[in-house]
């Protein structure tokens, strides 16, 4: 959803100019989660100046000419600004912020694009991924005490009731962390949030709950330690009380007694070795992809955690303080490459996905296969094997292709493990309380790790005492991180919105898994090793299918002028028909099925004619013999299909147009049957004219429900 970016310098001269590249540049890293308006906030000539905003509808470029321009953004209520600003303008330290919106409370609109501030004066700017789901409360309070709103987001009363707590002390002692723990406890609902105050020059504060939020460390000496302690208030240091002064409880704000009583270790960590402050770079973002040019030095906030950045330290507080979570925050290493978030010689990331595959494929497997022993180990579920294997039932939770990639392997976990396995949607599982038991073993697939509906079902299985196991992509996620056990699947970063490579990486994994679990019985031995020889050869075979790609291009020519596309399969390749109509749906905006062929005497047969593109899957398994009595039925009703069938297939219909597929075990199959349906809505979208990296309304890490 929203991309959150704050830049943080200390003892390091940057002039305006350099600033506003630093913030533009990482916003265009998180342009693929999905955005429909964009803005930067820069500090003043001096520290008691507005904020200085460029906001713009429409994507970064847009925004980067307006800045280009030098006539900002005029803060809602202030008088125009005309005025060009100096961007050769200095600053030994500085401390900015910049966000992509996707619109939820609101229009996209200048108006309603972040940064959000607390009134004309820029007194407090906030920028937020999420949504607070009582904004209509506090809003009524803050119009009651006289505030005025001029946007119709949520997001302008966090900066508003920044600005009423501060209003409230009467010494204006509050530290600026203090403030904004004291605003985060009125709030509900899931947020990440970066503030900043022209009362609290230098400083920012950044908070989350739900949603994710990363802080990069760049400095040019080694860090002493690689970690950071979470600072908790002594016994002395708690809030003063005070008499309640909003409705319902709302806003009790702390005393003058609320001071830094603080216990203080590592998050001095980035001191010299003389105690002195050295230069440092802060780097705050949603998104690793936007900190990865800076610095691989990164630590993820916990939900409920505040870090505040002042002087060139980073300290890091809690909303509350007896909480169970761990009192350190690790400073990793990212372990991505700029090279990954680039399109090198591709004219779209989706492209370039597709046809990383057979080296993605290969990095899921690398460690975890071994070809020779016919052997799979996955470290991460180790331990845990036992559990599992005496687990009553295993059930998927996923939304998207995610879901579709369960389905595909559902039948090979029941057949190996031979435990009952359901598969399920998240928001439906979390709609129904579906009932979930402590000999229950869960497994929750997502590429981001930050789905919202996926990440409230582990905390729902969690709270029930179920283990939980988590399928990633994104190492640090909130679903790795809040799972006992999982896998990371290791595919790479994934910056089309239309998930490729993260799918057939999934299906693998999810296959492993299944081998893995199976190894304790002699009598599935043969089928693993089929299993095994089957996934050697997947990535020559994919090679194999994506050297297709101008049969499938010309196609696409053919089913351009369709208002609707049927794709047909049944069994293994159900999941087929699914994840290839998702995306023909996703980028093509083209009305598509996918149809089990078991039901098509049951409803869809209605829809069969000569007009309507059809794409049957029917490559060869168990199944075949009745997958082909389906495709008699819809040749018998004029149905023009085009067949995706198995190299060595020679009962196909001469007159029918064919995809040959390589053919491999039946369960891997459906790795190379949904290649050439990737390619068909990547030409579809193209041809279209579409833009295949953002399709409309579709953003990439669903982190609100």
């Amino acid at each position: 959803m929203c991309g959150i970016f704050a830049y943080c310098s200390f003892l390091c001269e940057r002039d305006r100019k350099h600033v506003c590249e630093v913030l533009c540049n990482a916003l265009a890293r998180m342009e693929y989660r999905g955005y429909d308006s964009a803005g930067i906030g820069v500090d003043g000539d001096s520290p008691s100046d507005p904020f200085i905003l460029f906001k713009e509808v429409g994507k970064v470029a847009a925004l980067r000419k307006h800045v280009a321009g030098g006539v900002p953004t005029t803060p809602p209520g202030a008088a125009e600004i005309t005025q060009q600003v100096d961007m050769s303008k200095v600053f030994l330290s500085q401390t900015s912020m910049a966000h992509t919106r996707w619109a939820t409370h609101g229009v996209p609109s200048v108006a309603n694009c972040h940064p959000h501030v607390s009134d004309p004066a820029t007194e407090f700017s906030v920028v937020h991924n999420g949504i607070i789901t009582n904004y209509k409360e506090l809003k009524l309070v803050l119009q009651k005490r006289g505030y005025s709103f001029r946007t119709d987001t949520d997001t302008e009363c966090v900066a508003i009731l920044c600005k009423y707590v501060y209003d409230s002390q009467p010494n204006k002692r509050l530290s600026f962390q203090s403030l904004v723990k004291t605003v985060l406890k009125e709030l509900e609902g899931s947020f990440a949030f970066v503030f900043k105050s022209v009362h609290f020059p230098d400083e920012i504060v950044a908070a989350r709950r739900g949603s994710p939020l990363l802080i990069g460390v760049k400095t040019e000496r080694k860090l002493k330690v690689d970690f950071v302690d979470v600072e908790l208030p002594s016994e002395e240091g708690k809030l003063a009380p005070v008499p309640d002064v909003g409705a319902a409880g709302l806003l009790a704000v702390p005393g003058a007694a609320d001071g830094p009583k603080l216990r203080r270790q590592q998050s001095r960590a980035f001191l010299s070795e003389d105690g002195m402050p050295q230069p440092i770079e802060f780097f705050v973002a949603s998104d690793p992809a936007a900190i990865i040019e800076h610095t691989k030095k990164v630590l993820y906030l916990e939900d409920d955690d505040i870090a505040h950045i002042f002087e060139g330290e980073l300290h890091i507080h809690r909303l509350r303080r007896d909480d169970g979570l761990s009192s350190v925050r690790a400073i990793e290493t990212l372990e991505i490459e700029l090279a990954e978030i680039m399109k090198g010689q591709y004219d779209h990331f989706m492209q370039k996905e597709i046809y990383e595959q057979p080296e993605s494929v290969v990095n899921t497997m690398r460690g975890r296969v071994n070809f020779d022993t016919g052997s799979v180990t996955l470290g991460g579920l180790k331990a845990y094997l036992p559990v599992i294997r005496r687990g009553r039932r295993l059930l998927f939770v996923a939304c998207g292709t995610s879901y579709h990639s369960c389905i595909a392997v559902r039948s090979v976990f029941e057949e190996l493990t031979e435990i009952p396995v359901a598969v399920e949607l998240a928001s439906d599982f979390l709609d129904r309380r579906t009932p979930v038991f402590r000999d229950d073993v869960t497994i929750f697939v997502s590429q981001s790790g930050e789905t919202a509906d996926t990440i409230l079902a582990l905390r729902y299985c969690l709270e029930r005492g179920a283990l939980t196991l988590g399928v990633v992509n994104v190492v640090g996620s909130t679903l790795s991180r809040e799972t006992h056990s999982g896998i990371h699947i290791n595919a790479g970063p994934e910056i089309g919105v239309a998930s490729t490579k993260a799918y057939t990486s999934q299906y693998i994994a999810l296959i492993m898994m299944a081998v893995q679990l199976s190894q304790d019985s002699i009598s599935k031995s043969p089928r693993r090793a089929e299993i095994i020889a089957g996934l050697h050869a997947i990535p020559s075979q994919i090679k194999t299918v994506l050297a297709m790609d101008k049969d499938i291009q010309l196609l696409a020519k053919d089913m351009i002028q369709s208002p609707s596309l049927l794709l047909m399969g049944r069994g293994l390749q159900y999941a087929t028909c699914l994840e290839g109509a998702l995306k023909i749906k996703e980028l093509a905006y083209i009305h598509s099925e996918g149809i089990l062929a078991g039901e098509l005497k049951h409803g869809p047969l209605a829809l069969i004619d000569e007009h309507i593109p059809i794409i049957f899957v029917m490559t060869k398994d168990h199944l075949y013999p009745k997958t082909s009595s389906a495709l008699a039925q819809i040749t018998a009703r004029k149905g023009r299909p085009v067949i995706m069938a198995s190299e060595s297939d020679t009962n196909v219909p001469r007159s029918a147009q064919v995809i040959r597929i390589p053919e491999t075990v039946d369960c891997l199959q459906g790795l190379l049957n949904i290649i050439p349906l990737q390619l068909l809505s990547y030409h579809l979208a193209v041809q279209k004219g579409y833009d295949v990296d953002f399709p409309r309304n579709l953003a990439k890490s669903v982190t609100t429900e």
